[in-house]
């Protein structure tokens, strides 16, 4: 199978993954493995009811080409069928809910893919042009395109007709002079703080004669290199290296994140056994919110506390107010107002010390978590999230 290697751009605590019990769970003994691990379970099941409906699907073609071509011959089976199916529709829609009593931890979202593919390549308004040198000679004609990239252009570009379609000009804050393109961030140099979190690599190719591989990670952004050696882990090809890694950079010249793994050797040069390349760039102007995803609660302890260094209330003005939103507008009795759409829920907030608060916090997370359904500037956020990329 494909090598996969999952990485984190959420903070998470250090240390091993405590066995998750049967019992409630006691809040003390949790930590980010307990929730990861949660996730991972319930992305499994999800899995296994997509691949059984799909299945399920299948058979059910089958059967109706045969009842096609056989005619009357089916009928027998024909009636058998349908009971079977309401079987095995009652079988999973039963099930899930038992799993949900056992299941008091928090979980984040566990993607088995790239984010990218989730979220069209986080091109909702950035796309990348590549620049080509030109061909100087024969020697070019077979030359990749990759190898002939000098640059790359970042931008949209929009072709419209005059005088502008009116759902254009009456959106609010819209300024003839700057047509299609409002609230566009500025092209100067912006300094950012990248954190990477690696969770663990599976089904890595063996790189040594013993069928097995030492694998680190080399972390790579513009001028920073980094190169895990030491931290190596002995044949094992599917590691867990639970790392986070700080790096600061500047966009627009330094965005393309490489994450490696190599094979450490005692002698001789170490082997490159995959890498992965992001686009950080696209990732911090996407609508969708890519930098620290949305968590499904908000605590203030615990672990599950909220990482973001914005709250939600501030990410959801920040949000209401560049995409030209009325709201947030919080009233009585747990509501809160954005656009045309009511949101309600808690308001009440528990510290360390079971001490009870008023807060706007759980409101505003729940506006962020439903933002597609806000009209006109509405979208997907990207939620709390674990990705898998292929090596």
């Amino acid at each position: 199978s494909e090598e996969e290697k999952e990485k984190k751009k959420k903070k998470k605590k250090g240390g091993g993954g405590e066995e998750v019990e049967e019992e409630e769970p006691d809040e003390s003994m949790l930590d980010w493995w307990s929730k990861y691990f949660a996730s991972i379970e319930t992305m499994k099941e999800q899995l296994r009811q997509q691949e059984a409906a799909s299945a399920e699907a299948e058979e059910k073609d089958e059967m109706e080409i045969a009842e096609g071509s056989k005619g009357l011959a089916k009928n027998k089976e024909k009636s058998k069928a349908p009971k079977d199916d309401k079987k095995k529709k009652q079988q999973s829609a039963s099930e899930p809910p038992e799993k949900k009593n056992k299941q008091k931890i928090d979980e984040l979202k566990v993607f088995n893919k790239e984010l990218e593919t989730e979220f069209d390549n986080f091109e909702d308004w950035l796309h990348t042009f590549n620049l080509l040198r030109g061909k100087t000679g024969d020697n070019d004609d077979n030359a990749t395109e990759e190898e002939r990239i000098v640059g790359r252009f970042k931008g949209s570009m929009c072709v419209y007709k005059v005088p502008l379609p009116d759902d254009i000009t009456k959106e609010a804050g819209y300024d003839p002079n700057f047509g299609m393109f409002q609230g566009i961030p500025s092209n100067d140099p912006i300094n950012v703080l990248v954190r990477v979190y690696i969770v663990r690599a599976t089904d890595l190719h063996p790189a040594d004669i013993n069928g097995k591989a030492d694998p680190y990670i080399a972390i790579k952004l513009g001028k920073t290199d980094i190169k895990d050696k030491e931290n190596y882990i002995s044949k094992q090809l599917n590691p867990v290296f639970g790392k986070s890694f700080d790096i600061e950079a500047t966009f627009p010249m330094e965005s393309m994140l490489t994450v490696a793994v190599y094979d450490w050797d005692l002698v001789g040069t170490d082997d490159l056994i995959g890498e992965t390349k992001i686009d950080l760039e696209n990732r911090y102007y996407s609508k969708h919110r890519a930098t620290c995803g949305v968590s499904q609660t908000y605590s203030i302890h615990g672990y599950n506390t909220w990482r973001d260094p914005m709250k939600p209330s501030q990410i959801l003005s920040k949000l209401c107010k560049e995409g030209k939103v009325d709201g947030p507008h919080f009233g009585p009795g747990g509501r809160v107002k954005v656009a045309n759409r009511v949101f309600t829920g808690p308001t009440e907030i528990e510290d360390e010390n079971g001490q009870k608060k008023q807060t706007d916090e759980h409101l505003a997370l729940m506006v962020l978590r439903h933002w597609e359904d806000i009209p006109r500037a509405g979208c997907k956020l990207v939620p709390e999230h674990v990705e898998t990329r292929p090596l």
